[in-house]
């Protein structure tokens, strides 16, 4: 979504005519967040206030695949959560109880007010024997002021307090792009991942045996390419120039 789609909370050039084009052309597509943050229905009417219309349907967070995930992995399973309404909404509908009782699960996402007494409970509950899940590894978000601390180094926190490492969902986890295509019944020989960042979105895209376009509208350049071991499919300006593709 965010460096394909949008920028700091605008529209990027072809992003309104991509997603108009994937309609008409009764293409099955899902835009994908690593964000835990928000729930579909408050990501929907994000985008709409961008000018991008985008079913709520047709949005996959980190944190409902995390909650498909654990609903998988333990079926009525209970968790302590340190995140906000898109994560403890996503584990509830999916039948979890959340809990700060001797749960199954310490459950870590992303908040806007990480409290330094939920993650002592969090160390304390995983030195418990709760097991450590994350829903990604991110270790920054973007702010208009700057990076901000993200997931990934709250989890390096807990992780030095415990010894014990998360699993994490999200990108560049190719489950993510596994459990979204089950959502939509794609198969990966025919489902093309869009995205902007090498690290995550493309390294994901090629281990779950996806078609990769990287667009240079976001984080990763046109002269950082060459610095990884793996190539995407094509390099394009933007997401204009994937809309005659579709």
């Amino acid at each position: 979504m965010d460096g394909v789609l949008v920028h700091e909370g605008n529209a990027l050039p072809g992003a309104a005519d991509f997603l108009a084009r994937l309609q008409e052309q009764g293409r099955r597509f899902l835009v994908l967040t690593n964000n835990s943050i928000f729930t579909p229905r408050d990501l929907a009417a994000r985008l709409a206030r961008s000018g991008l219309a985008v079913p709520e349907e047709s949005i996959w967070t980190s944190a409902l695949a995390t909650a498909d995930f654990l609903s998988g992995q333990l079926p009525g399973g209970s968790a302590y959560v340190i995140g906000e309404a898109g994560l403890t909404t996503a584990l509830y509908e999916a039948g979890y109880t959340l809990t700060d009782t001797d749960p199954d699960y310490v459950v870590l996402g992303e908040t806007r007010t990480y409290s330094f007494e939920a993650i002592t409970r969090a160390i304390r509950l995983v030195g418990l024997g709760a097991r450590f899940i994350a829903t990604n590894p991110d270790v920054t978000g973007p702010s208009p002021e700057g990076p901000l601390p993200a997931t990934g180094s709250v989890a390096a926190m807990i992780t030095k307090a415990t010894g014990a490492e998360p699993y994490f969902v999200g990108k560049p986890n190719p489950m993510m792009f596994r459990s979204a295509m089950n959502r939509i019944s794609a198969h990966s020989e025919s489902t093309v991942m869009i995205g902007d960042r090498m690290d995550t979105d493309v390294v994901a895209g090629i281990e779950a045996g996806l078609d990769t376009i990287l667009v240079l509208t976001g984080s990763t350049r046109a002269s950082d390419v060459s610095r990884f071991p793996f190539r995407p499919g094509r390099v394009l300006d933007s997401i204009a120039d994937v809309v005659d593709l579709v």
